[in-house]
């Protein structure tokens, strides 16, 4: 729970990024051999730190033939040095962990870098569920680390939350990150489980951190889009784990909870008078849907608006793809496939199961069985996750008997 204000307060204090990770994994280890004896100390966030500083000076000292900027600092450390009070400052340890953040998040990095750092140095998660959620060998996560580190250490990317000219550009960098950890826990791409709550809870985790951190409308609707779309987990499944589509769910199991911190985020972000950005105008979206009684009572019309200016801030073949099913409910499904067709003409979405799931459903709705029947066989066979392929295959098997 505490371990990115750990790492982050000994990066700072070393001004090494990975050193502070080292040193906190060392005063962890130490922590299990000695806690067993003399019990947890009241303090066990300022031990770990103290211990963490203990130990980076006796790598400074170590290091001093080496160089000569450690041994200077090594010489200048002492136990009682009033300097050494920051290390254990509340808000100073708030930024660290900021700005643990925008560094895991640099655009220097890959994407799949970003996500795989973030989870491990912020989220604290292991190699090997980092590994798991993401349906790649643990090698391949460990190398993307490592590889990571090095790329940072070679850019000499400094231990700071970014001056303000430069902030703005990179929260937009670890928004994606934090949004895309979401979305693979929301729906995930491969595997058998439709639903990985534990990484969409990590990823609402992080948008709580960054919203008390770096307060900005974009960053209050990314919470309140992760909020209103995790409201409807609980009747996403059955009760045998199979997923539930949105007109076969019960409303009364939707988390009221999380639909009131959801749009008391997307007021805040709205409070800020500057306009919805694209995390707010989605998070909107969902509002629609968290607050009507029924797929008929949606506010359909204002969510095909939505998806308009969604697609003129952010164009998407996915945001496209939306747009086309929230036209086929507002104003039937003709006017919907014709949506559709302008993506598929567009040729972005070839190889995903979305396009034709979704254009064999608004051909069922037209009576056109066998087309929307080869439709929905090209969807089964490109899905990758195992639960929304047995829906598919559902909806293919009730398709030959309209």
């Amino acid at each position: 729970m505490e371990s990115a204000r750990i790492v982050g307060a000994l990066a700072r204090y070393t001004g090494d990024f990975p050193l502070g990770e080292d040193l906190a994994q060392e005063a962890l280890a130490e922590a299990l051999v000695s806690w067993a004896v003399d019990g947890v100390p009241a303090q066990p966030v300022g031990w770990l730190l103290t211990v963490g500083r203990r130990r980076a000076i006796d790598a400074f000292r170590r290091r001093s033939a080496r160089d000569e900027r450690y041994a200077l600092l090594a010489r200048g450390l002492d136990e009682e040095e009033p300097g050494a009070d920051a290390l254990f400052d509340p808000e100073a340890i708030d930024d660290d962990v900021l700005a643990l953040m925008f560094i895991s998040c640099h655009p220097v990095l890959a994407r799949e870098a970003r996500i795989a750092l973030t989870l491990r140095v912020v989220g604290g998660l292991g190699t090997a569920e980092i590994a798991k959620a993401f349906l790649v060998p643990q090698p391949t996560i460990q190398a993307r680390i490592t590889r990571a580190k090095k790329a940072l250490a070679a850019a000499d990317v400094p231990f700071a939350v970014p001056p303000p000219e430069e902030r703005a550009a990179r929260l937009g960098s670890v928004l994606q990150v934090v949004y895309l950890i979401f979305t693979e826990g929301s729906y995930a791409s491969g595997g058998s489980d439709w639903i990985r709550a534990d990484l969409a809870s990590e990823a609402r985790r992080l948008a709580r951190v960054l919203v008390r951190l770096a307060p900005d409308p974009e960053v209050s609707g990314l919470l309140a889009l992760m909020e209103l779309t995790a409201a409807r987990f609980p009747a996403r499944l059955d009760a045998a784990g199979r997923p539930v589509l949105l007109e076969d769910q019960d409303r009364r199991l939707w988390d009221q909870s999380a639909v009131r911190r959801g749009r008391a985020a997307l007021a805040q972000a709205s409070a800020a008078g500057r306009g919805l950005g694209a995390y707010g105008l989605q998070a909107s979206i969902a509002e629609c849907h968290a607050v009507a009684r029924s797929v008929a009572e949606t506010d359909w019309p204002r969510i095909v608006a939505l998806y308009r200016a969604l697609g003129k801030l952010a164009p998407s073949p996915v945001i496209e793809l939306n747009r086309a099913v929230a036209v086929a409910m507002a104003s039937g499904p003709a006017a919907g496939l014709g949506v559709l067709d302008a993506v598929a003409a567009q040729g972005g979405l070839a190889e995903s199961h979305l396009l034709p799931s979704i254009r064999g459903e608004l051909l069922l709705r037209l009576g056109r069985v066998e087309e929307a029947r080869a439709e929905l066989r090209r969807a089964v066979e490109l899905c990758g996750n195992a639960a929304e392929r047995a829906v598919l295959q559902g909806k293919l098997d009730g398709a030959g008997r309209v």
